[in-house]
């Protein structure tokens, strides 16, 4: 990003996006780190995921972004576990 300015205030616009209806996470920290943006947490889906990436890519204008973004399925288990 061209200056400091400039990206915080494109970080504060993505994360009031990231709260709002449209995404509703919470859960992801955005941070500025050598230049890039690194977003980092835990999401629901591998679809929540691309959504928030294409959402960054959107609202950072170009700026590298770097994710680390964990998918965290929290569906009840489909088997019984085993127990020795």
């Amino acid at each position: 990003m061209k200056d400091a300015d400039e990206g915080e205030y494109r970080i504060a616009h993505l994360r009031d996006r990231l709260a709002g209806d449209e995404v509703a996470e919470l859960g992801v920290r955005i941070e500025m780190r050598g230049g890039a943006v690194l977003l980092s947490g835990t999401v629901p889906t591998a679809a929540r995921r691309d959504e928030i990436l294409r959402i960054a890519g959107e609202e950072l204008g170009g700026a590298p972004v770097r994710a680390d973004l964990v998918v965290v399925c929290a569906d009840a288990p489909d088997r019984s576990e085993e127990l020795r």
